[in-house]
Protein backbone atom coordinates (compact mmCIF):
# COMPACT_ATOMS: atom_id res chain seq x y z
CA UNK A 1 0.00 0.00 0.00
CA UNK A 2 0.91 3.55 -1.01
CA UNK A 3 1.75 6.22 1.85
CA UNK A 4 -1.67 7.79 2.48
CA UNK A 5 -1.35 11.83 2.81
CA UNK A 6 -3.64 13.73 5.27
CA UNK A 7 -4.57 17.44 6.00
CA UNK A 8 -5.67 18.05 9.23
CA UNK A 9 -8.19 20.63 10.22
CA UNK A 10 -8.66 21.42 13.89
CA UNK A 11 -4.99 20.38 16.20
CA UNK A 12 -6.49 20.09 19.33
CA UNK A 13 -6.88 16.87 21.58
CA UNK A 14 -8.39 14.53 19.06
CA UNK A 15 -6.68 15.69 15.51
CA UNK A 16 -3.58 16.90 17.18
CA UNK A 17 -3.00 14.33 19.92
CA UNK A 18 -5.02 10.94 18.82
CA UNK A 19 -5.26 10.30 15.35
CA UNK A 20 -2.44 12.11 13.98
CA UNK A 21 -0.52 10.03 15.95
CA UNK A 22 -0.50 7.59 13.76
CA UNK A 23 1.17 9.13 11.39
CA UNK A 24 3.88 9.32 13.89
CA UNK A 25 3.79 5.57 14.71
CA UNK A 26 3.36 4.42 11.16
CA UNK A 27 5.28 7.14 8.72
CA UNK A 28 5.34 4.60 5.98
CA UNK A 29 1.57 4.07 5.64
CA UNK A 30 0.33 7.57 6.94
CA UNK A 31 1.60 11.36 6.92
CA UNK A 32 0.06 14.73 8.03
CA UNK A 33 1.48 17.33 5.16
CA UNK A 34 -0.75 20.41 6.13
CA UNK A 35 -2.57 21.73 9.22
CA UNK A 36 -4.83 24.51 9.90
CA UNK A 37 -5.42 25.38 13.36
CA UNK A 38 -6.24 29.19 14.89
CA UNK A 39 -4.41 28.92 18.00
CA UNK A 40 -0.79 29.64 17.02
CA UNK A 41 0.93 27.71 19.73
CA UNK A 42 -0.83 24.97 19.11
CA UNK A 43 -0.08 25.09 15.57
CA UNK A 44 3.19 25.43 15.75
CA UNK A 45 3.82 22.55 18.17
CA UNK A 46 1.93 20.54 15.76
CA UNK A 47 3.78 21.43 12.95
CA UNK A 48 6.70 20.67 14.47
CA UNK A 49 6.37 17.51 15.49
CA UNK A 50 4.88 16.46 12.22
CA UNK A 51 7.64 18.16 9.88
CA UNK A 52 5.14 20.57 8.19
CA UNK A 53 6.74 23.56 6.43
CA UNK A 54 5.71 26.91 6.96
CA UNK A 55 3.75 27.35 3.96
CA UNK A 56 1.59 24.41 4.68
CA UNK A 57 0.49 25.80 8.42
CA UNK A 58 -2.89 27.50 7.96
CA UNK A 59 -4.71 29.17 10.35
CA UNK A 60 -8.27 28.55 9.41
CA UNK A 61 -9.80 25.53 7.32
CA UNK A 62 -11.12 27.87 4.69
CA UNK A 63 -8.04 28.75 3.76
CA UNK A 64 -6.41 25.11 3.45
CA UNK A 65 -9.20 24.36 1.28
CA UNK A 66 -9.06 27.33 -0.77
CA UNK A 67 -5.92 26.05 -2.49
CA UNK A 68 -6.17 22.81 -4.88
CA UNK A 69 -6.05 19.35 -3.26
CA UNK A 70 -3.24 18.66 -1.87
CA UNK A 71 -3.45 15.05 -0.41
CA UNK A 72 -5.58 11.90 -0.36
CA UNK A 73 -7.82 13.01 2.95
CA UNK A 74 -8.86 15.12 5.28
CA UNK A 75 -9.47 14.59 9.54
CA UNK A 76 -11.78 17.49 10.36
CA UNK A 77 -11.55 17.23 13.73
CA UNK A 78 -12.90 20.99 15.14
CA UNK A 79 -15.89 21.75 17.81
CA UNK A 80 -19.45 20.15 17.12
CA UNK A 81 -20.87 22.61 15.24
CA UNK A 82 -18.08 23.66 12.92
CA UNK A 83 -17.77 19.95 11.27
CA UNK A 84 -20.33 21.10 8.23
CA UNK A 85 -18.51 23.56 5.95
CA UNK A 86 -15.13 21.92 6.31
CA UNK A 87 -16.51 18.57 5.37
CA UNK A 88 -18.87 19.28 2.53
CA UNK A 89 -16.11 21.51 0.93
CA UNK A 90 -13.12 18.45 1.69
CA UNK A 91 -15.84 16.00 -0.34
CA UNK A 92 -16.49 18.86 -3.19
CA UNK A 93 -12.77 19.00 -3.25
CA UNK A 94 -12.06 15.21 -3.87
CA UNK A 95 -10.29 14.70 -0.43
CA UNK A 96 -11.91 11.19 1.46
CA UNK A 97 -12.84 12.43 4.50
CA UNK A 98 -12.52 11.63 8.73
CA UNK A 99 -14.86 13.60 10.45
CA UNK A 100 -14.57 13.88 14.46
CA UNK A 101 -17.94 13.03 15.76
CA UNK A 102 -20.73 14.03 15.88
CA UNK A 103 -20.85 14.89 12.59
CA UNK A 104 -23.51 17.81 13.33
CA UNK A 105 -26.22 18.96 16.13
CA UNK A 106 -27.91 19.98 13.39
CA UNK A 107 -30.18 17.12 11.63
CA UNK A 108 -30.42 18.31 7.76
CA UNK A 109 -26.41 19.02 8.16
CA UNK A 110 -25.73 15.22 8.83
CA UNK A 111 -28.25 13.99 6.55
CA UNK A 112 -26.61 16.26 3.76
CA UNK A 113 -23.37 15.09 4.37
CA UNK A 114 -24.24 11.32 4.69
CA UNK A 115 -25.90 12.49 0.78
CA UNK A 116 -22.98 14.17 -0.63
CA UNK A 117 -20.22 11.05 0.12
CA UNK A 118 -22.73 9.28 -1.78
CA UNK A 119 -22.91 12.19 -4.88
CA UNK A 120 -19.05 12.52 -5.14
CA UNK A 121 -18.30 8.27 -4.22
CA UNK A 122 -15.63 9.75 -1.75
CA UNK A 123 -15.37 7.92 1.88
CA UNK A 124 -16.36 9.43 4.93
CA UNK A 125 -15.76 7.88 7.86
CA UNK A 126 -17.16 9.25 11.35
CA UNK A 127 -14.96 8.49 14.46
CA UNK A 128 -17.26 6.02 16.00
CA UNK A 129 -14.01 3.83 17.27
CA UNK A 130 -16.32 1.47 19.71
CA UNK A 131 -16.20 -0.79 16.58
CA UNK A 132 -12.91 -1.17 16.56
CA UNK A 133 -12.35 -1.99 19.88
CA UNK A 134 -11.62 -5.81 20.36
CA UNK A 135 -14.18 -6.20 23.37
CA UNK A 136 -16.97 -5.04 20.79
CA UNK A 137 -15.71 -6.64 18.38
CA UNK A 138 -15.76 -9.95 20.13
CA UNK A 139 -18.93 -9.91 20.91
CA UNK A 140 -20.48 -8.79 17.78
CA UNK A 141 -18.67 -12.17 16.37
CA UNK A 142 -20.67 -14.08 19.49
CA UNK A 143 -23.82 -12.95 18.21
CA UNK A 144 -23.23 -13.82 14.60
CA UNK A 145 -21.84 -17.32 15.49
CA UNK A 146 -25.66 -17.54 17.63
CA UNK A 147 -23.64 -18.29 21.02
CA UNK A 148 -26.66 -16.87 22.63
CA UNK A 149 -29.52 -17.98 19.88
CA UNK A 150 -31.49 -15.51 18.65
CA UNK A 151 -30.85 -11.59 20.41
CA UNK A 152 -33.82 -10.19 21.92
CA UNK A 153 -32.79 -7.61 25.00
CA UNK A 154 -29.39 -5.56 25.19
CA UNK A 155 -28.81 -3.06 28.42
CA UNK A 156 -25.83 -1.09 27.93
CA UNK A 157 -24.41 1.20 30.55
CA UNK A 158 -21.86 4.55 29.68
CA UNK A 159 -20.21 5.21 32.80
CA UNK A 160 -18.68 8.67 32.34
CA UNK A 161 -16.89 9.12 35.76
CA UNK A 162 -17.36 12.02 37.96
CA UNK A 163 -14.04 13.74 37.04
CA UNK A 164 -14.41 13.18 33.18
CA UNK A 165 -17.77 14.49 33.30
CA UNK A 166 -16.72 17.69 35.24
CA UNK A 167 -13.96 17.88 32.70
CA UNK A 168 -15.73 18.07 29.39
CA UNK A 169 -19.33 18.41 30.00
CA UNK A 170 -19.27 20.91 32.75
CA UNK A 171 -16.08 22.84 32.66
CA UNK A 172 -14.82 21.97 28.75
CA UNK A 173 -16.34 22.20 25.29
CA UNK A 174 -19.09 20.33 25.78
CA UNK A 175 -20.70 22.08 28.56
CA UNK A 176 -23.41 23.88 26.80
CA UNK A 177 -25.36 22.81 24.25
CA UNK A 178 -25.69 25.91 22.12
CA UNK A 179 -22.01 26.02 21.80
CA UNK A 180 -21.30 22.45 21.11
CA UNK A 181 -24.49 19.67 21.18
CA UNK A 182 -26.76 17.37 23.62
CA UNK A 183 -24.66 15.13 25.51
CA UNK A 184 -26.81 11.92 24.34
CA UNK A 185 -25.30 13.11 20.71
CA UNK A 186 -21.96 14.28 21.88
CA UNK A 187 -20.87 11.32 24.22
CA UNK A 188 -23.41 9.08 23.27
CA UNK A 189 -23.77 8.72 19.70
CA UNK A 190 -20.92 5.89 19.74
CA UNK A 191 -23.13 3.83 21.69
CA UNK A 192 -26.11 4.27 19.74
CA UNK A 193 -23.66 3.04 16.76
CA UNK A 194 -22.95 -0.06 19.06
CA UNK A 195 -26.95 -0.99 19.66
CA UNK A 196 -27.87 -0.60 15.90
CA UNK A 197 -24.21 -2.73 15.20
CA UNK A 198 -25.09 -5.26 17.38
CA UNK A 199 -28.85 -5.50 16.88
CA UNK A 200 -28.19 -5.48 13.26
CA UNK A 201 -31.36 -3.51 13.03
CA UNK A 202 -32.72 0.03 12.36
CA UNK A 203 -34.54 2.21 15.08
CA UNK A 204 -38.17 1.30 15.12
CA UNK A 205 -39.17 4.01 18.06
CA UNK A 206 -36.78 5.30 21.12
CA UNK A 207 -37.73 7.03 24.49
CA UNK A 208 -35.32 9.05 27.01
CA UNK A 209 -35.60 10.74 29.85
CA UNK A 210 -32.96 12.81 31.94
CA UNK A 211 -31.74 16.25 33.19
CA UNK A 212 -29.35 18.30 34.59
CA UNK A 213 -29.77 17.86 38.46
CA UNK A 214 -26.53 18.02 40.01
CA UNK A 215 -23.89 20.78 38.73
CA UNK A 216 -25.75 23.91 39.32
CA UNK A 217 -26.02 27.11 41.60
CA UNK A 218 -28.32 25.65 44.45
CA UNK A 219 -25.87 22.66 44.58
CA UNK A 220 -22.79 25.11 45.66
CA UNK A 221 -21.34 24.84 48.99
CA UNK A 222 -21.64 27.89 51.29
CA UNK A 223 -19.16 30.06 50.35
CA UNK A 224 -17.76 28.32 47.28
CA UNK A 225 -16.14 30.64 45.08
CA UNK A 226 -16.24 30.98 40.87
CA UNK A 227 -12.67 29.63 40.58
CA UNK A 228 -11.19 26.77 43.06
CA UNK A 229 -7.96 28.28 43.36
CA UNK A 230 -9.38 31.74 45.00
CA UNK A 231 -10.02 30.21 48.81
CA UNK A 232 -12.30 27.50 48.33
CA UNK A 233 -12.49 25.98 51.71
CA UNK A 234 -14.26 22.85 50.58
CA UNK A 235 -11.41 21.61 48.41
CA UNK A 236 -10.63 19.15 50.90
CA UNK A 237 -13.86 17.30 50.87
CA UNK A 238 -14.69 18.33 46.89
CA UNK A 239 -13.95 15.48 44.49
CA UNK A 240 -14.46 18.19 41.45
CA UNK A 241 -11.42 20.77 43.55
CA UNK A 242 -9.30 21.33 39.47
CA UNK A 243 -5.95 21.63 40.96
CA UNK A 244 -6.17 18.50 42.83
CA UNK A 245 -7.55 16.42 39.70
CA UNK A 246 -5.13 17.98 36.97
CA UNK A 247 -2.09 17.57 38.99
CA UNK A 248 -2.51 14.49 40.82
CA UNK A 249 -5.06 12.31 38.72
CA UNK A 250 -3.53 9.63 36.99
CA UNK A 251 -6.14 10.03 34.25
CA UNK A 252 -5.61 13.97 33.29
CA UNK A 253 -2.05 13.39 32.11
CA UNK A 254 -3.01 9.42 30.76
CA UNK A 255 -6.22 10.52 28.72
CA UNK A 256 -4.78 13.57 27.93
CA UNK A 257 -7.15 15.84 29.53
CA UNK A 258 -4.52 18.29 30.92
CA UNK A 259 -3.51 19.43 27.56
CA UNK A 260 -6.97 21.08 27.34
CA UNK A 261 -5.87 23.37 29.94
CA UNK A 262 -2.40 24.02 28.16
CA UNK A 263 0.25 22.56 25.91
CA UNK A 264 2.91 23.03 28.65
CA UNK A 265 1.75 20.56 31.53
CA UNK A 266 4.58 21.58 34.36
CA UNK A 267 2.19 22.29 37.56
CA UNK A 268 3.71 26.12 37.07
CA UNK A 269 1.77 26.56 33.93
CA UNK A 270 -1.23 24.53 35.12
CA UNK A 271 -1.88 26.45 38.00
CA UNK A 272 -1.56 29.59 35.98
CA UNK A 273 -3.98 28.63 33.69
CA UNK A 274 -6.49 27.35 36.39
CA UNK A 275 -6.64 30.55 37.89
CA UNK A 276 -8.99 31.91 35.82
CA UNK A 277 -9.26 29.77 32.85
CA UNK A 278 -12.34 27.48 31.95
CA UNK A 279 -11.15 24.64 33.62
CA UNK A 280 -10.34 26.20 36.75
CA UNK A 281 -14.36 26.98 37.18
CA UNK A 282 -16.17 25.64 40.20
CA UNK A 283 -18.19 23.25 38.86
CA UNK A 284 -21.31 24.59 40.54
CA UNK A 285 -20.60 27.97 38.55
CA UNK A 286 -20.05 27.28 35.56
CA UNK A 287 -22.54 27.69 32.09
CA UNK A 288 -23.09 23.92 31.59
CA UNK A 289 -26.81 23.08 30.04
CA UNK A 290 -26.17 19.46 29.20
CA UNK A 291 -27.77 16.64 31.26
CA UNK A 292 -25.62 14.70 34.02
CA UNK A 293 -27.86 11.44 33.70
CA UNK A 294 -29.90 10.30 30.99
CA UNK A 295 -31.94 6.67 29.69
CA UNK A 296 -32.91 5.90 26.11
CA UNK A 297 -35.17 3.02 25.22
CA UNK A 298 -35.05 1.42 22.01
CA UNK A 299 -37.18 -0.94 20.12
CA UNK A 300 -35.63 -2.07 16.60
CA UNK A 301 -37.19 -2.76 13.40
CA UNK A 302 -36.23 -6.55 14.51
CA UNK A 303 -38.26 -6.85 17.66
CA UNK A 304 -34.87 -6.20 19.65
CA UNK A 305 -34.98 -3.80 22.55
CA UNK A 306 -32.50 -1.84 24.27
CA UNK A 307 -32.22 0.21 27.30
CA UNK A 308 -29.25 2.57 27.74
CA UNK A 309 -27.89 4.66 30.60
CA UNK A 310 -25.58 6.97 30.92
CA UNK A 311 -24.89 8.87 33.86
CA UNK A 312 -21.52 11.34 35.04
CA UNK A 313 -22.02 9.71 38.93
CA UNK A 314 -19.58 6.81 38.60
CA UNK A 315 -15.73 6.57 39.54
CA UNK A 316 -14.72 5.02 36.35
CA UNK A 317 -14.75 5.78 32.81
CA UNK A 318 -16.30 2.55 31.35
CA UNK A 319 -18.69 0.74 29.59
CA UNK A 320 -20.66 -2.43 30.68
CA UNK A 321 -22.73 -3.93 28.55
CA UNK A 322 -25.20 -7.51 28.64
CA UNK A 323 -27.08 -8.94 26.06
CA UNK A 324 -29.58 -11.62 26.70
CA UNK A 325 -30.71 -14.53 24.16
CA UNK A 326 -32.80 -17.38 23.56
CA UNK A 327 -29.90 -19.67 24.80
CA UNK A 328 -27.73 -17.81 26.99
CA UNK A 329 -26.59 -14.61 27.99
CA UNK A 330 -23.19 -12.12 27.32
CA UNK A 331 -22.02 -10.08 29.74
CA UNK A 332 -19.30 -7.80 29.21
CA UNK A 333 -16.88 -5.15 31.33
CA UNK A 334 -15.61 -2.82 28.08
CA UNK A 335 -12.32 -1.47 30.21
CA UNK A 336 -11.78 -4.83 32.11
CA UNK A 337 -11.63 -6.78 28.67
CA UNK A 338 -13.55 -8.93 30.20
CA UNK A 339 -16.98 -10.88 28.58
CA UNK A 340 -18.69 -13.54 30.52
CA UNK A 341 -20.64 -16.30 28.03
CA UNK A 342 -23.55 -18.22 29.79
CA UNK A 343 -25.22 -21.41 28.25
CA UNK A 344 -29.17 -22.31 29.33
CA UNK A 345 -29.19 -25.86 28.80
CA UNK A 346 -25.49 -26.93 30.37
CA UNK A 347 -25.41 -23.79 32.63
CA UNK A 348 -21.67 -23.87 31.84
CA UNK A 349 -20.19 -20.39 31.76
CA UNK A 350 -17.19 -19.36 29.12
CA UNK A 351 -14.81 -16.21 30.74
CA UNK A 352 -13.11 -14.40 27.85
CA UNK A 353 -10.38 -12.00 28.74
CA UNK A 354 -9.54 -9.59 26.53
CA UNK A 355 -5.97 -8.26 25.73
CA UNK A 356 -7.43 -4.48 26.13
CA UNK A 357 -4.52 -1.21 25.87
CA UNK A 358 -5.41 1.61 28.19
CA UNK A 359 -5.25 4.24 26.39
CA UNK A 360 -7.23 5.61 23.30
CA UNK A 361 -11.01 3.98 23.87
CA UNK A 362 -9.06 0.57 25.05
CA UNK A 363 -7.57 0.62 21.59
CA UNK A 364 -10.16 1.67 19.16
CA UNK A 365 -8.64 4.64 18.15
CA UNK A 366 -5.36 3.38 16.79
CA UNK A 367 -7.80 0.69 14.96
CA UNK A 368 -10.38 2.42 13.53
CA UNK A 369 -6.99 4.84 12.14
CA UNK A 370 -5.82 1.64 10.54
CA UNK A 371 -9.04 1.08 9.20
CA UNK A 372 -9.45 4.19 7.87
CA UNK A 373 -5.98 4.79 6.28
CA UNK A 374 -6.50 1.19 4.33
CA UNK A 375 -10.05 1.84 2.97
CA UNK A 376 -8.67 5.29 1.63
CA UNK A 377 -5.07 3.34 0.46
CA UNK A 378 -6.10 0.24 -0.91
CA UNK A 379 -9.88 0.98 -1.36
CA UNK A 380 -11.36 -2.12 0.90
CA UNK A 381 -15.00 -1.66 2.57
CA UNK A 382 -14.28 -0.36 6.18
CA UNK A 383 -16.24 -1.38 9.54
CA UNK A 384 -18.95 1.01 9.00
CA UNK A 385 -19.92 3.96 6.78
CA UNK A 386 -21.65 7.34 6.66
CA UNK A 387 -25.08 5.96 5.90
CA UNK A 388 -25.23 3.81 9.55
CA UNK A 389 -23.13 6.97 10.93
CA UNK A 390 -25.98 8.99 9.84
CA UNK A 391 -28.89 6.30 11.14
CA UNK A 392 -26.76 6.72 15.04
CA UNK A 393 -26.74 10.49 14.56
CA UNK A 394 -30.59 10.88 14.04
CA UNK A 395 -31.30 8.55 16.95
CA UNK A 396 -29.67 10.52 19.63
CA UNK A 397 -31.04 13.88 18.11
CA UNK A 398 -34.73 11.48 18.58
CA UNK A 399 -33.89 10.52 21.75
CA UNK A 400 -33.11 14.07 22.58
CA UNK A 401 -36.21 15.41 21.39
CA UNK A 402 -38.09 12.15 23.35
CA UNK A 403 -36.46 13.63 26.48
CA UNK A 404 -37.26 17.52 26.07
CA UNK A 405 -40.93 16.56 24.87
CA UNK A 406 -41.99 13.83 26.91
CA UNK A 407 -42.87 11.82 23.53
CA UNK A 408 -42.03 8.28 22.16
CA UNK A 409 -40.63 9.26 19.22
CA UNK A 410 -41.80 7.23 15.74
CA UNK A 411 -37.58 6.61 14.14
CA UNK A 412 -39.27 6.88 10.24
CA UNK A 413 -41.54 9.22 10.77
CA UNK A 414 -38.46 11.24 12.58
CA UNK A 415 -36.08 10.96 9.94
CA UNK A 416 -38.73 12.05 7.28
CA UNK A 417 -39.84 15.54 9.26
CA UNK A 418 -38.36 18.70 7.55
CA UNK A 419 -36.13 16.56 5.10
CA UNK A 420 -38.40 16.13 1.60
Amino acid sequence: MKQVTSILIGAGLRGGYVYSQYALDHPNEFKVVAVAEPDPERREAFSKKHNIPQEMQFESYKEILKRDKIADCAMICTQDRMHYEPVVTALEKGYHVLCEKPMSPDKEEIIKMGEMAKQYDRILSVCHVLRYSPFFSKIKLLLDEKKIGQLITIQHIEEVGYWHHAHSFVRGNWRNEKESSPMILQKCCHDMDILVWLADSSCKKINSFGRLTYFSEGNAPEGAPRYCMDGCSHHDECPFYAPRFYLEHSKAVEDGLVYAVTDYVDSEHILEALKKGPYGRCVFHSDNTVVDHQTVEIEFENQVTASFLMTAFTNQCARRIRLMGTKGEIKGDMEAGIIEVTEFVSGTKEIIKLHTPTKGHSGSDMSMMKDFVRMVGEGKKGKTNADISVESHLMALAAEESRVNAVVINFKQYTKQNTE
